[in-house]
């Protein structure tokens, strides 16, 4: 494989930047990697697992000479982040996110970078529960979707991007910012939060909770909430950044329990079986289509250092 970019900086150096890091050596696709992340610890924990050529202190040392600048922190972040290294970007970088969310994350970094450099949004629709730089791994983009919103960008700029995308394994999409946020509030945000509240009801019902729950977990309530062990700051920049998405897709989902409720209540047991029948099928689906994993996120658990 090509180098496609003689130095990357990862801002933030958790899970999805080492993993970054990890594949783009595999390949071959960057000619040096520099990282950062906000805590001395973690610096000191990707220095001894040597995935990055170079460890610096700010953000603004690791853009210096930077063709390609990946920002890999909390959504909630970004905007400081783009901010503090605007000035330091070198003329015709391109600029991307590994974030869950696309509009806010346009809205906070776009105002803070120069006119000549390419910003083009990405999420890479991958992840574990597991967190931090010792997590990454160079297989965890195999065969799993990345998305990019061009933004308006050069396009020669972004088919660079998705050059290096397919290249750490991933297959490529195209798509809208605001039509991004929507379908992964479907297949990502709202299954968190469910989840999150599922096991908050089990640790409600106090006659079951602590010792009971973690003896008696059957493989679909573990399976479940599994993702309910993501990293919670990820999570509620999320949910804020992505509020409108999620609250429509809770109110979908909420009326399509209270159908279920009633056919339960009224012992209606061909509804039921349709409805599973056809959610069934959807499953398989996702398997069929190579999207069934170990890997519970889809929104990326763990990126951030």
């Amino acid at each position: 494989m090509t180098v496609l970019y003689n130095r990357v900086a990862l801002i933030g150096l958790g899970l999805i930047a080492s993993s970054m890091a990890h594949a783009m050596r595999r390949a071959g696709l960057a000619g040096e990697i520099v990282g950062t992340a906000r805590s001395a610890e973690t610096r000191d924990v990707a220095r001894d697992l040597g995935f990055c050529d170079r460890i610096v202190d700010t953000a603004s040392e690791a853009v210096d000479g930077a063709d390609l600048i990946v920002l890999a922190v909390p959504v909630g972040a970004m905007g400081a982040v783009a901010a503090e290294i605007g000035a330091h970007l070198q003329s015709g970088a391109t600029v991307t996110d590994v974030g869950s969310v696309k509009r806010a994350v346009i809205e906070a970094v776009a105002p803070h970078l120069p006119d000549h450099v390419h910003f083009i949004p990405g999420h890479p629709l991958a992840g574990t529960e597991h967190s931090g730089p010792r997590s990454g791994f160079a297989e965890l983009f195999d065969n799993r979707w990345c998305i990019l919103i061009p933004n308006g960008a050069d396009e020669a700029a972004t088919e660079r991007l998705i050059s290096l995308w397919k290249g750490m394994g991933s297959n490529v999409e195209v798509m809208d910012a605001d039509h991004h946020d929507l379908v992964l509030s479907v297949t990502s945000h709202t299954p968190h939060l469910i989840a999150y509240t599922m096991v908050g009801v089990a640790d409600d019902l106090s006659r079951v909770t602590d010792s009971e729950v973690i003896k008696y977990s059957a493989a679909g309530f573990r399976d479940f909430t599994r993702i309910a062990a993501s990293d919670p700051t990820m999570w509620r920049d999320v949910f804020l950044a992505n509020k409108d998405a999620t609250l429509e897709i809770l109110g979908r989902f909420t009326e399509e329990l209270f159908a279920l409720q009633r056919a339960i209540r009224i012992g209606d047991g061909d509804a039921l079986f349709d409805y599973f029948t056809r959610t069934r099928a959807i499953r398989r689906g996702i398997i069929e289509a190579g999207q069934d994993t170990d890997a519970p996120d889809f929104g990326r658990s763990g990126k951030h250092d």
